[in-house]
């Protein structure tokens, strides 16, 4: 249970700190290497790290050519093992090192896991290169050959083998693997069958050389084995010291999760380096269970994962005191890369998915002309302009678009200005209906005290608005043949922000249904920027940008400000970071708090995705709650039975979608207890 300021700290939440270190070394000089390991060591546990991995034949350097058979050699690299077991007892880090060891007449390239004085294991390398530069068959025997189960090294018995998972006590989604170098460069690593039989860190004790271009293929090796192993992967390259004779060295250090790059190191240094990095492991165990084929995987190669033996062992886990996880770490907009390279790359090819979708669909039903209210807010503003680009594409006039203003009692001078000034922009057949009266006529009916002169204006006389003008919409379809277009997006449809049935919940497809709000605008932006439909229609899209985001239904009053929606269901920008860590991942309220903490406690801190300064907002703890607190009600309580019947509509990402049909299948009576109640393990302040 976490309770007052144990809930910063990371270690709670499932996340582990890991460091990777590349010493300075001496070829053939054992007491220094182990010196300087030691040194490392002492870094990774100031910096709370709870592994600390680090090179192929790190004791004894790698470059030593025939020297690796001198007695004296292999002396030097025990005596400099015990020198790190010594230390361990002292430090609250498992430290994996590189070293030649001698086994029954036998010379191995083996890896051995340190901790508290001890050794948990020694791990052999399986593959040894014999081509280009490297011959280690000269000096090696394969891990394979050895068919003993424990060996004895610095007066311990311990456990021999490829085959070795060490698995943390307290942490047991914990579980490391060792292989080293040349094991991750074959078809089949030994590390992937780790993984299938439940190791969630892999490890990589490496001296590859460097040349050119080498260094991108290391990422793209270490990233793509923790991507198809749903697992962390820790790369260490030998550095600074090896042997120069015919080759040359970089230093690599890599830790990745999952496929992404978490810590990179400097290549080329001519100093010790250490690299740290948190890693998620309840992220790892979430994507394996969704993802069931990483379990019929694991079924289909059972014979393959047997023989695997598990060593526990009880780190250090800091549990309690604030120890945050870097705000680097996690995007304030998970949907928005604040990288300007990647975001414009995420926001075309998000804006050609929903073209492609709005095109196909024109043409499978035969239909030319869409129907489209438009507001002069965002999200009608982006379902026009897919619709302009759907035209032009299939070759139709966009006089093709039957636009459709329809101004209400509370729609404001500069939404529709900002209606006319688009349509006209981008060549509709542009149409101005005023829903008032067909309005007060349903409030007449109804008996709602509003038609008697009554300022009312409760969730009645909001959604005869809404009603009334998708009412409009369609049975102008059906006048001209046409399809309406939906304009709700990812976030209204997670926050249940839209009138049900005859309203903006419905269309006959929804172009926006899996972009959330946060990412609209950056869309539109990209768009306005690009000039891709024209500089009258840039001007007009960056009005919109500025507007106040409301759905116009309750009139503002003098003294009273415009309707917000942000107002009643929060602020967009930490919903959507909400949904997407509850949605993508599955979290807890708790952990996504925790998340969203690290993102937006402090605005100086991290990366923004072009956001003005006087614009970047952050939170307190006490904020974070409450309107996580709106999110798991409205979402997990409120609002299933609305996204249970939404039309078609086509998924953007891989963040997900509220389809009934694709992403997200949830009864609509389902109670939030379970998620409200881990509200309260979230304090108040800091």
């Amino acid at each position: 249970m976490l309770a007052g300021q144990d809930f910063f700290n990371l270690h709670n939440h499932d996340f582990v700190r890991v460091a990777v270190g590349v010493p300075r070394l001496r070829v053939a000089d054992p007491a220094f290497n182990a010196v300087q390991t030691i040194e490392l060591m002492q870094q990774a546990a100031a910096e709370r790290a709870v592994v600390a991995l680090f090179p192929e034949l790190g004791l004894s350097a790698y470059s030593n050519d025939d020297l690796f058979h001198q007695r004296a050699l292999l002396d030097g690299v025990e005596s400099a093992l015990r020198s790190v077991l010594d230390a361990s007892e002292r430090l609250p880090v498992t430290a994996v090192v590189g070293l030649p060891l001698q086994v029954q007449h036998m010379l191995f390239n083996c890896a051995a896991v340190v901790h508290g004085g001890r050794v948990l294991g020694v791990v052999p390398k399986t593959y040894l290169p014999n081509y280009r530069e490297f011959y280690e068959a000269r000096y090696f025997a394969s891990g394979d050959v050895l068919r003993q189960s424990h060996i004895e090294i610095c007066g311990q018995t311990v456990p021999f083998g490829s085959r070795l998972l060490f698995q943390a006590v307290s942490q047991p989604k914990l579980t490391l693997h060792v292989e080293i170098c040349e094991d991750v460069w074959v078809p089949i690593p030994p590390s992937s069958y780790a993984a299938l039989a439940g190791a969630t860190v892999l490890l990589n004790l490496s001296a590859s050389n460097v040349t050119v271009a080498k260094a991108d293929y290391r990422r793209q090796l270490v990233s793509g084995q923790s991507a198809r192993c749903l697992a962390a992967y820790l790369y260490s390259g030998a550095g600074p010291g090896e042997s120069t004779t015919d080759l040359a060295w970089d230093g690599h250090a890599l830790v990745a999760e999952v496929g992404n790059i978490l810590a990179e190191s400097q290549r080329f240094q001519d100093r010790a380096q250490l690299i740290t990095a948190e890693l998620d492991l309840e992220r790892i165990s979430q994507e394996r269970m969704r993802q069931n084929t990483f379990g019929l995987n694991v079924q289909r190669e059972a014979a393959a994962t047997e023989g695997f033996r598990t060593v526990s062992f009880e780190p250090e886990l800091p549990r309690s005191g604030a120890m945050l996880v870097s705000p680097r770490r996690y995007q304030r907009f998970p949907y928005v890369p604040a990288d300007p390279g990647r975001r414009d790359e995420r926001c075309a090819e998000v804006y050609e998915i929903q073209v492609q979708g709005l095109t196909k669909r024109l043409q499978f039903t035969g239909v030319e002309k869409p129907v489209i209210g438009v507001s002069g807010g965002l999200d009608s503003t982006q379902a026009l302009l897919v619709c302009a680009q759907a035209m032009d594409r299939l070759g139709y006039p966009r006089g093709n678009i039957l636009a459709y203003t329809m101004p209400g009692f509370a729609t404001g001078d500069r939404t529709l200005a900002q209606a006319r000034q688009l349509m006209d922009a981008l060549g509709c057949s542009a149409h101005e209906l005023d829903i008032r009266p067909a309005c007060m006529q349903m409030l007449k009916d109804i008996g709602h005290p509003f038609a008697d002169g009554q300022p009312v204006y409760d969730t009645t006389f909001e959604n005869v608005q809404a009603g009334e003008r998708y009412s409009h919409l369609f049975r102008l379809a059906n006048l001209h043949r046409g399809l309406v277009v939906g304009t709700g997006d990812l976030s209204e449809l997670a926050l249940g922000w839209c009138t049900y049935g005859v309203g903006d919940h419905m269309s006959h497809y929804a172009v926006n249904a899996s972009v959330p709000k946060t990412l609209i605008q950056y869309i539109i932006r990209w768009v306005a920027d690009t000039s891709r439909l024209g500089r009258d229609v840039s001007a007009t899209l960056l009005d919109v940008l500025e507007t106040e985001i409301s759905p116009e239904l309750v009139p503002a009053t003098e003294g009273t400000p415009i309707q917000s929606s942000e107002a009643i269901v929060g602020p967009y920008e930490l919903q959507d970071f909400n949904l997407y860590y509850t949605l993508r991942f599955g979290y807890s309220p708790a952990r996504v708090a925790f998340l969203a903490y690290c993102a937006w406690h402090a605005r100086e801190q991290g990366l923004w995705p072009d956001i003005p300064p006087e614009r970047r907002h952050q939170y307190t703890i006490g904020e974070i709650k409450r309107h996580l607190g709106t999110f798991v009600y409205r979402f997990f309580q409120f609002s299933q039975f609305k996204r249970s019947a939404i039309p078609n509509a086509p998924k953007v990402g891989s963040g997900g979608s509220l389809s009934p049909r694709g992403d997200w299948r949830a009864p609509s009576d389902a109670e939030a207890a379970a998620w409200l109640a881990e509200l309260d393990l979230i304090p108040d302040t800091v």
